[in-house]
């Protein structure tokens, strides 16, 4: 809902500059999407054409506000719309046309997490590790700190973390993994963003063929580009040089997943031109919560100079000590149900915000004990579901059967009689020909098998042939139904879940995936089933948006702070502010000055996501591995109250530096 305030000076100032480079530092609440929304309009306007703009943002629901938000603004009488994605949505379209040129087929596998542990397993097994000294996750993780530092396969033994003695062997692994995607045909999440760097490295008509679709870039959230966002915007803007970014260093909270905030930092230097417009008028919080706020992020020194300022005005945030840490649930939730109760506010007025995930346990076993409606924000991915992972490996098969993860997790599943041995003779075969399962399945090379396994695999390849071509041809909810229904695959969730609620709930899960299909194709009326592949591989699934914003109605929001940016809420409490949970152990421990700044950061993102109350607590002692030991409050607590010549708050630090 867009809030009923006019342009501001600066807002105004963002919205008439229409030419060269700007920087626009939009602080907490400051009503950026509403600036970014009427800037693009004005560039219509006044002449751009609507497909000559692009505008890039991170997530597939800050892509689709800004849509709702454009296409409403310029009304229905445009038959064009300007471009807008999320940077890997951006980066696929650019890969499907080009890909081919890295030696990839045009009809490529986006990997799961799960499809990249299979392949890492393989990999693993291969160059004989053992999983005991390195798991398939580990591996993955490792690769993707590797990716996100822009670090290729065959640069990666330049890259080893000292002292870690695995890091060789994941450096050989690494290059193994990457040869086995291409192979498959797949690329995994982080290859999407270094592909397309490469193909703009490699083929500079490519470059110049993607940079002259546009003549304006704008991009949101910039404090959280990485090395490779950073490279392809800059290569997309160079030759018009009409590149507006949006975002706010005081926000910067990805640094763990490769966000470098010293892109937005150095904008000037890149750009040494470019306008600036600080955002500082918020329209969010009142002056004692963004006071504490302000007070806080001072203390960060690498930063854009900016102070937010409010009108509103309302009651001072409040610091609350507990004994420990079930007492802190307990309290804390008896005054949500409380509030709920005797002051009449909706449950979804209420967010408890925390550091990990963990720290979730007790305010859940009391909220269920008050009776009190709650959610867990990303608790679990819609895609880590076993029965969403199977039917979404028979529609990656369908489009591509030279697949192997994919083929290999559903070729006996539902059961149909092909069995681990005429697997392991499958795969034998397909590893001696070096070539896919797929074509093993074709010369039905399970031999010296069992004649009914010869039959099921004959079943199984006229299955994948007939439905591919089908679904390929026709893709709609029904005919996907139709398909979940021929491979039996209700047999498989009562074979393995002899509980009925169990049986319901995962029944469901697959009927979600026809939901999430049915949705998609009413955003893509001309949608095919690699167009839903595609889509579904860049994020969670879009569902009923009335029944979400009921549940958040309905429920009081539990959520880490990287969950909770970008979302705002009447009442906020922070819980567990004490050293070692915010700022973090590692922080603390590692003595390393950006690194508290991020973690300063966080805070500073919980702080402005209250509207009109904030609450931080802390637990006096917390149990750990069976002992309770006693905690110290926070830092940054002492910094946002203005206490920091306490004594108290220079014993903390002090503590802190020894590692206590």
């Amino acid at each position: 809902m867009e809030r009923k305030f006019q342009l501001n000076a600066q807002q105004q100032q963002v919205v008439d500059t229409l030419s060269g480079p700007l920087l626009v530092l939009a602080g907490a609440g400051t009503g950026k999407t509403r600036v970014v929304t009427f800037r693009v309009a004005n560039l219509i306007e006044k002449g751009t054409k609507p497909e000559r703009i692009l505008a890039v943002t991170f997530t597939n629901k800050a892509a689709k506000e800004m849509k709702e938000r454009i296409g409403k603004r310029l009304g229905s009488r445009r038959e064009t719309k300007p471009v807008v994605s999320t940077f890997h949505s951006y980066c696929v379209r650019i890969l499907r046309r080009r890909i081919n040129l890295l030696g990839f087929p045009n009809v490529f596998t986006i990997y799961s997490t799960g499809d990249q542990e299979a392949a890492a397993r393989q990999v693993l097994r291969d160059i004989k590790v053992s999983a005991g000294k390195i798991g398939p996750a580990d591996l993955i993780r490792r690769i993707g700190r590797w990716k996100t530092a822009g670090v290729r396969a065959e640069k990666a033994l330049d890259h080893l973390d000292e002292g870690n003695n695995n890091d060789y062997v994941m450096a050989v692994a690494y290059r193994r993994y990457q040869n086995l995607l291409k192979t498959l045909g797949a690329v995994d999440f982080d290859d999407i963003l270094l592909l397309t760097e490469d193909l703009f490295a490699n083929f500079p008509e490519t470059l110049k063929a993607e940079a002259g679709l546009f003549d304006h870039i704008l991009v949101d959230e910039y404090q959280d580009t990485n090395q490779s966002q950073y490279q392809i915007i800059k290569a997309l803007a160079l030759p018009h040089r009409n590149l507006c970014v949006v975002g706010d260093d005081d926000q910067s909270i990805y640094g763990w997943r490769g966000a470098e905030v010293t892109h937005i930092l150095n904008f000037r230097k890149d750009w040494p031109d470019a306008k600036v417009v600080r955002l500082e008028v918020n329209y969010r919080s009142t002056k004692e919560i963004l006071a504490w706020a302000n007070r806080l992020i001072a203390f960060n020194r690498e930063r854009h100079p900016k102070k937010l300022r409010t009108a509103r005005e309302g009651a001072p945030p409040l610091f609350q000590q507990f004994k420990d840490a079930e007492d802190e649930a307990k309290r804390v939730v008896r005054h949500i149900d409380k509030r709920i109760k005797n002051d009449g506010r909706k449950p979804g007025e209420f967010a408890v915000l925390f550091r990990t995930n963990e720290q979730a346990r007790a305010f859940e076993m009391e909220f269920r004990s008050a009776k009190v409606p709650y959610t867990i924000v990303g608790s679990q991915s819609f895609f880590d579901r076993k029965e969403v992972k199977d039917i979404m490996a028979y529609l990656k098969v369908l489009c591509r059967p030279q697949d192997d993860i994919s083929l290999l997790r559903i070729i006996n599943t539902p059961a149909r009689g092909i069995g681990a041995t005429t697997i392991r003779r499958l795969t034998d075969a397909a590893l001696k020909s070096k070539t896919p399962v797929w074509e093993a399945l074709k010369a039905n090379a399970a031999e010296g098998g069992d004649p009914r396994a010869a039959k099921a695999i004959d079943a199984f390849r006229t299955l994948i042939q007939t439905s591919g071509q089908s679904l390929r041809k026709s893709f709609t909810a029904d005919s996907l139904t139709s398909f979940i229904e021929k491979i039996g695959y209700r047999r498989e969730i009562e074979h393995l879940y002899p509980d009925a609620e169990e049986q319901k709930s995962r029944w469901a899960s697959v009927g979600d995936v026809v939901d999430a299909a049915a949705a998609f194709l009413k955003e893509n009326p001309k949608g095919t089933l690699y167009d839903f592949l595609i889509n579904s591989s860049l994020g969670e699934p879009e569902f009923d948006s009335d029944k979400e914003k009921q549940l958040q109605q309905n429920s009081v929001m539990l959520l880490t702070y990287h969950a909770a940016k970008g979302l705002e809420f009447p009442e906020v409490y922070m819980v567990g502010m004490e050293e070692g949970i915010l700022p973090h152990k590692r922080s603390v421990a590692a003595l390393d000055e950006a690194s508290i700044a991020e973690e300063r950061r966080l805070c500073y993102v919980g702080m402005t996501r209250a509207q009109k109350r904030l609450i931080l607590s802390m637990a006096m002692s917390r149990t750990k591995w069976g002992k309770e030991r006693a905690s110290l409050p926070s830092r940054f607590v002492y910094e946002a109250i203005g206490l920091t010549d306490n004594p108290h708050y220079r014993e903390v630090i002090a503590k802190a530096a020894d590692g206590q």
